[in-house]
């Protein structure tokens, strides 16, 4: 999804549910965020890969036109199996409450 400030990167997020109005116009998403390391309250660590992202609990509607293309989120496990990465692949291996901060797991081997 497109961020205000266009010098950032794209937000990606899962789109849970699509709705329109009785016309078919004003298409509204219900988005579920993924958020970058650097965005959770820990910050990025040394183990974070590069393309990583942590499912949150942060849900937000947004306009559809807000919508710049599709990626792909992989689980980890997933992830390591591609041929090649794809600039809109990337991994999951945590989910993130974005107001603790906790994560679930709260660890993983690295």
């Amino acid at each position: 999804m497109r961020p205000a400030d266009q010098s950032n990167p794209q937000y990606v997020a899962r789109i849970e549910r699509i709705d329109a109005d009785a016309r078919g116009g004003n298409v509204k998403v219900l988005a579920r965020w993924y958020y970058r390391p650097e965005e959770s309250i820990g910050g990025r660590r040394q183990f974070h890969g590069s393309k990583e992202l942590f499912l949150s609990d942060h849900y937000d509607v947004q306009s559809a036109d807000t919508i710049e293309g599709k990626c792909t989120v992989h689980s980890f496990k997933s992830y390591t199996k591609l041929d090649s990465v794809g600039n809109d692949d990337f991994f999951c291996r945590f989910e993130y409450n974005s107001s603790t901060g906790a994560f679930n797991p709260d660890r993983v081997a690295v």
